[in-house]
């Protein structure tokens, strides 16, 4: 099908309604940081948006973040600020990722890779740039980043080329800072520098090296960012490796260098490692901020907002200025803050999180959810009699687990500790058709009921590396009889309701290393009358997917050949602290 008309079709589905927040002013229970006195505690995000960058918006108070997104669908999630420490998803950049067929179904670990968002004052047009390490660099553009994206486009065709920043100089002149991938190019930790056209739109020189951290301490240099501050060109990157590095500045005269470079935010002596990667804000009332990640493995990666002060022209992040690295002192290092005063933005902005909960009362999906590959209309479908319907995945012929589903209904995890809680109705009109919660990643379990026969049994399916392609493990918890039966399209079909919950939390540790270790162990439990919860199956550890955390949400699926179609409507999804 034609990009263009499948971009129509999808967003019949997710720009219904696109400049209305879901949920205006949205607090959640689990984890907000703004403490209301003033101060806010980190993560600022304590979710998984890998790789953020950040950008001023067009009037000087707006905020704009993106982050990596990969294979998930839709991608390049918008979040707006004013104050940088209270956030909200307001769009996505990209509905479907192309080309479509590529990513029609699940390609983990693939697709968008590190973007970069921004605001281009010559033609007053938001940018975001990414590159796929296989297929190139794309660029989209918006006149409104809460509006509509224009339809990717690869202006680089190439393997490899990763993690792209523009920069307009004050002359109009576009240039391209980028890292390479390993894995595609044959080699990494070089950072290139070339021009593009002055709308951002072509390559127009060839690629200069301007870094080259291999065999040193600055392995793994990726991630750049591109500023102009004065006379001096700017290059922010990670180093070091994503659990243990380190934030690297560089600074020329000339976009091409030579680039000098210093370590100016590392872990210190906090248990917050490797804090590095993202975007660097100046304020209209002078302060200067960075936000970054923090790699928590099975959590993915969460945001980070760091005060950055000026000394001898180079930027220390964090506080606590000469903190040791590598066993040495770094002059110009911070370390990161755990509570801090707000960035002064010129007055109070209300307490707003990235919204988590889903009555589904609209016809229009929330914004906090994403399936595993390009959307296809037979995943599921919102509904406006309070219910999203979620169809059964029909496994291959060849099924070994659900890691080749994209119509698998997920969400970013939200906080350390959390529970999660839906009210479902599983409808099968074949035998062994299933649906229910799950949590997911290169190991996954769920909490499903499946028809056996003429009843339904409450069943957890767990997979250990699923990546791997390793089967799934089967445990029957209990039988239930059907709360109703009828005929659907002239077929019998069989329903049950039923509470379904799993409980996430975090257990920490060290690793033999003696570098933190991020785990969760996850439980599940089961109500008929959604107040008296029973717990059941076993202890799951939670594991993160293919360079994302893992996620939270719903499944339904059908084993391989000529089926009618089960489905799981989901009345609801809540989370909260028990």
């Amino acid at each position: 099908m034609h990009y263009e008309l499948t971009m129509k079709l999808i967003s019949l589905l997710f720009l219904t309604m696109p400049l209305v927040s879901f949920a205006d002013n949205y607090k959640s229970q689990v984890w907000s940081p703004d403490n209301g006195d003033g101060t806010f505690t980190n993560p600022i995000i304590n979710a998984d948006y890998s790789d953020p960058d950040v950008c001023v918006g067009a009037s000087g108070e707006d905020f704009y973040l993106t982050a990596s997104s990969f294979c998930h669908a839709p991608g390049l999630p918008i979040l707006h600020s004013k104050d940088l420490v209270n956030w909200e998803i307001v769009n996505h950049a990209v509905k479907a990722l192309p080309p479509f067929d590529r990513y029609a179904v699940p390609q983990h670990g693939n697709g968008v890779w590190a973007p970069s968002i921004r605001y281009n004052q010559f033609n007053q047009t938001y940018y975001i740039y990414w590159g796929d390490p296989d297929l190139g660099v794309f660029v989209t553009t918006a006149k409104d980043p809460e509006g509509e994206w224009t339809v990717p486009q690869c202006i680089i065709p190439g393997k490899g080329i990763i993690d792209t920043t523009p920069l307009w100089d004050e002359d109009g002149r576009c240039y391209l800072v980028n890292g390479w991938a390993n894995s595609r190019a044959g080699f990494n930790s070089v950072l290139t520098v070339r021009e593009l056209s002055a709308d951002g739109m072509s390559q127009i020189s060839e690629p200069v090296i301007v870094f080259d951290g291999n065999g040193t301490n600055d392995r793994t240099a990726e991630g750049p960012k591109f500023y102009k501050r004065g006379e001096w060109y700017w290059i922010m990157c990670p180093a070091g490796g994503v659990p243990i590095g380190h934030q690297l500045a560089m600074r020329s005269k000339s976009p091409y260098g030579p680039y000098e470079s210093k370590i100016v935010l590392a872990e210190g002596d906090t248990n917050i490692n490797g804090p590095h990667q993202g975007g660097w804000i100046h304020l209209k009332s002078g302060e200067d901020w960075f936000v970054h990640f923090q790699d928590k493995e099975a959590y993915g990666r969460v945001v980070w907002l760091e005060p950055v002060k000026w000394v001898d022209n180079w930027p220390v992040m964090g506080e606590k200025q000469g903190v040791k690295t590598y066993g040495q002192k770094e002059k110009y290092a911070g370390q990161p803050v755990i509570k801090y005063k707000k960035p002064n933005v010129g007055k109070t902005y209300p307490v707003c999180n990235p919204v988590e909960n889903d009555e589904f009362n609209t016809t229009t999906l929330g914004r906090q959810w994403q399936w595993n590959s390009n959307y296809d209309q037979t995943f599921g479908m919102p509904s406006p009699y309070g219910y999203f319907r979620l169809y059964c995945h029909r496994q291959s012929k060849d099924f070994a687990n659900l890691w080749e589903a994209g119509g698998v209904l997920l969400q970013k995890t939200p906080a350390d500790n959390f529970t999660a809680t839906t009210k479902v109705t599983m409808t099968a009109k074949d035998e062994g058709q299933y649906g229910g919660i799950t949590v997911f990643g290169m190991d996954y379990s769920s909490l499903v009921l499946r028809r056996v026969g003429n009843e339904f049994q409450l069943q957890q399916i767990t997979c250990k590396s699923a990546d791997k392609g390793k089967p799934e493990d089967i445990k029957v918890i209990a039988t239930f009889k059907p709360s109703s039966a009828d005929k659907v399209n002239y077929q019998p079909a069989l329903h049950r309701d039923m509470y379904l919950q799993l409980k996430v939390q975090y257990i920490g540790g060290k690793t033999k290393e003696g570098t933190n270790k991020h785990e969760a162990h996850v439980t599940f439990a089961y109500s008929e009358d959604g107040k008296k919860f029973k717990s059941c199956g076993d202890t799951f550890t939670m594991r993160q997917g293919k360079w994302v955390g893992a996620k939270i949400g719903l499944v339904a699926a059908e084993e391989a050949g000529k089926k009618v179609r089960g489905w799981l409507d989901i009345d609801w999804f809540r989370i909260a602290k028990k």
